[in-house]
C-alpha cells in the first residue's frame, strides 16, 4: 500500500517551458476533500462556461448535476461505468455533460462537442483558480443516462464527471488505484502531436 494517507495538492505538472501555475497545477484526482460544494460555487463553475468560445455563439452545452446524498447523485452514479464507479462517488458533486447537436435552423452542429470541450476547459481552470478538481469521465453508459433523464433526441450525454476540492484520503480508493493516485504526471511530448510546416505520422 502507498504510504502518504493524506492528499495535499502537489502534483504540479514538470512543463518543458513555463506556463500559469492554473494550469500547472491542474489534474484529475480520484479522491476529494469532504469539503461540500455550496450552489453558489456550482454557479460561478457554469458562469465561466457561460462565458466560453462557441462557434456562432450557439452555446449548446447542458449539465444535469446532483449533491451526494441526492437520488439524483446516485442515479447519476448508476450511469458510470464500473471503474469510476469505484471511486467517482468520493466526489461530493457528479455531473454529466451534454451537447445540442443541432443548431437554431435544426441543421448538424459540425462543433458542437468542440464547444462542449471549449466550455469544459474553462470551467476547469475556473475550478482550479477555487481550488475545485474537476475529474472527467469517458466511462458512463450514456444510452442509461438518456433513458433515466429523459434527455431528449436532439441532445447527446457525452461525458460524467467527478466534481470535489482536492485533498482526500488514500484509504478511500481501492488499492489497486492508490499508487496511480500519488504518481508522477506524464505527457507526450510536443513533437508527437505539433508539426511545423507539413503532416507528420507519429
Amino acid at each position: 500500500m502507498v504510504q502518504q494517507e493524506h492528499i495535499e495538492k502537489e502534483k504540479v505538472a514538470d512543463t518543458d517551458h513555463e506556463l500559469l501555475n492554473l494550469l500547472k497545477q491542474r489534474y484529475s484526482p480520484r479522491i476529494f476533500s469532504d469539503q461540500e460544494l455550496r450552489e453558489e460555487e456550482m454557479q460561478t463553475l457554469f458562469e465561466a462556461a457561460r462565458w466560453s468560445a462557441s462557434s456562432n455563439n450557439w452555446q449548446p452545452w447542458r449539465f444535469i448535476y446532483a449533491h451526494k446524498g441526492s437520488d439524483t447523485y446516485d442515479k447519476i452514479a448508476e450511469c458510470l461505468g464500473e471503474f469510476n464507479q469505484s471511486w467517482a462517488t468520493n466526489a461530493p458533486v457528479l455531473m454529466l455533460s451534454a451537447y445540442k447537436k443541432t443548431n437554431p435552423e435544426g441543421k448538424e452542429n459540425f462543433h458542437a462537442l468542440h464547444d462542449l470541450g471549449m466550455c469544459l476547459g474553462t470551467m476547469a481552470i475556473q475550478a482550479e483558480h477555487m481550488g475545485i478538481a474537476l475529474h472527467h469521465m469517458a466511462g458512463l453508459d450514456w444510452k442509461k443516462a438518456h433513458n433515466i433523464f429523459k434527455v431528449p433526441e436532439e441532445y447527446h450525454i457525452t461525458t460524467g464527471i467527478a466534481i470535489g476540492y482536492y485533498g482526500g484520503t488514500l484509504s478511500d480508493l481501492p488499492e489497486k488505484l492508490q499508487e496511480a493516485e500519488v504518481a508522477k504526471r506524464k505527457r507526450k511530448p510536443q513533437e508527437e502531436f505539433a508539426f511545423k510546416n507539413e503532416w507528420r505520422t507519429i
